[in-house]
């Protein structure tokens, strides 16, 4: 399906049929962007080897409305790289350093 290989912001609902999990995740992956996945399913064995297996920044389990503040918010290949919002928004303009001292007086 064209759609499925398309990074479209609007109120779309492509509907695909598939035989097996590993079939519907191969399928959603097989895209150059990985802004935001959905999973519907009542099973929570079904939906944590679907969120993890699914690549991308954003992935909502039995809910459309995703993102607000408080929430990391950016994708995965050609969908971006880094976050925004939340306190991982700020990491691309921190370095972190580590300094580890002993035997002071």
């Amino acid at each position: 399906m064209m759609m499925s290989q398309h990074e479209i912001f609007g109120p779309v609902a492509g509907i695909i049929k598939f035989q097996e999990e590993e079939e519907a995740i191969a399928l959603a992956n097989s895209t150059r962007y990985g802004l935001a996945s959905y999973v519907f399913s009542r099973d929570i064995g079904q939906v944590w080897r679907t969120s993890e297996g699914l690549e991308f920044g954003m992935v909502g389990v039995n809910e459309g409305g995703i993102s607000t503040e408080m929430t990391p918010f950016g994708g995965v290949k050609e969908s971006g790289f880094g976050r925004e919002g939340s306190r991982y928004g700020l990491d691309e303009y921190q370095y972190i350093k580590y300094i580890c001292m002993g035997n002071i007086k």
